[in-house]
């Protein structure tokens, strides 16, 4: 089960990133984290544009609504989503 706190403008939500890999997408939940794999390398930052830009066009939020709060430099990080319910996002990444 993901680990989502939902907060007053939406929700934060741990995220486990895998770079270099084949295609961009969301690869289920591992730990309480939502897995993604992303294309992108973990270089000077590309890989949370990457995961930005992703969330972004997946949830079809803007891209000001998502915010990196922690694990800048880690594969394991945490994520602001505002405008978006808990079960709206469980229903959109197939969590639910």
């Amino acid at each position: 089960m993901l680990n989502i706190q939902e907060t007053d403008n939406g929700i934060r939500i741990e995220v486990k990133v895998q770079p270099r890999s084949s295609r961009n997408q969301i690869a289920g939940e591992q730990d309480g984290a939502l897995k993604v794999k992303l294309t992108a390398p973990p270089v000077e930052g590309e890989a949370n544009q990457a995961l930005v830009d992703f969330l972004s066009r997946f949830l079809k939020l803007p891209r000001k609504n998502i915010t990196l709060l922690r694990g800048e430099t880690s594969r394991n990080k945490l994520i602001e989503i505002k405008a978006i319910a808990k079960e709206e996002f469980l229903l959109k990444t197939g969590q639910i």
